[in-house]
């Protein structure tokens, strides 16, 4: 029999059939049948979780051990991806319903609209009479991110601004200084002072993916003057100002950026940063643990933090959490919520601290982490500005115009991802030198046009 699907999730398809990967590493999961307890005759209840390699997520299967060991009838499977094909894979089987996934990792763009769309399970009233979770001990914009009509989809795992990181020693050997809140004009005149046939003068995202490209992309666009809509939802992609934006970066990318822009996203970035071989790197906040930590970074100790680079606005970082949820269709959400309590748990925060070192300890999503002074010791050098930037930080009107959405580095609506994907695709092939900006950003003010007709 042929399903029948609402014209939201027939969005949501489309936007995961965009790439082939995605139903690739789908059908590869497969979260087996089950109960929603905690255990029962037939052995230990599986759970499969699906999340973005980054870092952190890393830790919490490194450390998993500790929660299966107080959790005997528990085991969690992780399946670990890309960002871009995470988003497709638990885009594709969440809209559809496939149930592959017991607990999956989705950004504060996903989750009100998931949310919305009845896919997710609702957690507060799980957790509101859990004394020691303490759900109002989350950060207030990473949490109110999550709510929608005073329901909360989503816990998170970590919580992020951006900022701009810099190798003081690269800085100090050329003779090159940078403020506190500097302008991307300054940013831009000291990474190519400083780039060189070793040494990279910054590093910028340049991966296709909303989620990759655009992330740093849109805030520099928006502390330009533009953005994806105006306030009645008319695109405006091929604006002066979103043009002066794109081409300033894309630029800055081919006058002081890496070699292959187009293969460099987070990951890469990272790698050539903590390997010494990038002077500043425009980022997230969260990248930080992994910087300043001895095991992972050839540069711990020696990195400056600022403000992320303006233009027209007081400040421009980003605001985004890597949260934690629970697909409706899961058989087992009991000991999926017992897994995502734990993960999202002072306790948590407290076990990454003494086993892995405090400095990679989850950022940005427990104002309670900040006051560890075991925490304060190790993230002296990053974990205020984290702090100070994402309560300074405006999701409702982070550019200089009014927005009809709340968020900054995406637009919450379904058709943004595929919108950003196939805009960044666009700019991809300014950076092989395949197209020139104005005629990447007509293409993409086609598909605005579209986009925002349907919220009119």
């Amino acid at each position: 029999m042929t399903k029948s699907y609402s014209r939201r999730t027939r969005l949501w398809l489309s936007v995961a059939a965009f790439s082939s990967v995605g139903a690739l590493l789908a059908g590869c999961t497969g979260a087996g049948a089950g109960g929603s307890g905690t255990g029962g005759s037939d052995g230990p209840v599986t759970l499969t979780l699906a999340t973005v390699n980054n870092p952190q997520m890393k830790d919490m299967e490194e450390l998993k051990g500790t929660f299966e060991a107080d959790h005997p009838d528990i085991k969690v499977n992780f399946i670990q991806m890309e960002e871009n094909d995470l988003r497709d894979a638990v885009t594709k089987d969440v809209a559809t319903q496939g149930g592959q996934y017991d607990i999956v990792t989705v950004g504060s763009y996903e989750v009100p609209i998931w949310g919305q769309n009845n896919w997710l399970v609702d957690l507060k009233p799980l957790l509101a009479d859990d004394a020691d979770y303490d759900v109002e001990d989350i950060l207030p914009p990473v949490k109110d991110a999550l709510t929608v009509d005073d329901s909360l989809y989503a816990v998170p795992f970590y919580g992020e601004s951006s900022f701009l990181m810099y190798n003081k020693e690269i800085l100090d050997a050329a003779g090159v200084t940078i403020s506190d809140h500097p302008t991307w004009q300054e940013v831009a005149d000291a990474a190519r002072a400083v780039d060189n046939g070793d040494i990279v003068g910054i590093c910028l995202r340049g991966k296709p993916g909303w989620g990759e490209l655009f992330a740093p992309l849109t805030t520099v666009v928006q502390t330009f003057g533009g953005n994806w809509f105006d306030e009645d939802w008319n695109a405006t992609v091929d604006s002066p100002e979103f043009t002066e934006a794109v081409q300033f970066y894309t630029d800055l990318v081919k006058d002081a950026g890496e070699s292959d822009p187009v293969s460099t996203g987070f990951t890469e970035c990272l790698n050539l940063f903590t390997q010494g071989k990038a002077a500043f790197w425009y980022d997230a906040t969260s990248a930080a643990g992994s910087v300043e930590s001895p095991d992972l970074s050839g540069v711990a100790g020696k990195v400056g933090y600022v403000h992320a680079p303006v233009v027209k606005t007081e400040e421009s970082g980003w605001l985004w959490a890597w949260n934690l949820a629970i697909p409706n269709t899961s058989q087992k959400q009991e000991a999926a919520l017992e897994f995502v309590k734990w993960a999202t748990s002072k306790e948590y925060i407290e076990l990454v601290g003494n086993e892995l070192g405090w400095s990679r300890v989850p950022p940005g999503s427990r104002t309670s982490t900040y006051e560890i002074p075991e925490y304060q010791e190790a993230a002296g050098a990053f974990a205020g500005i984290t702090k100070d930037i994402m309560l300074a930080v405006n999701p409702k009107q982070p550019g200089v115009n009014p927005q009809p959405w709340v968020g900054v580095q995406y637009v919450t609506i379904p058709e943004f991802q595929d919108l950003g994907n196939q805009t960044s695709q666009f700019i991809a092939e300014v950076f092989a030198g395949r197209s020139d900006v104005p005629s990447a950003l007509a293409k993409g003010q086609a598909l605005a046009e579209k986009a925002g007709s349907a919220q009119k």
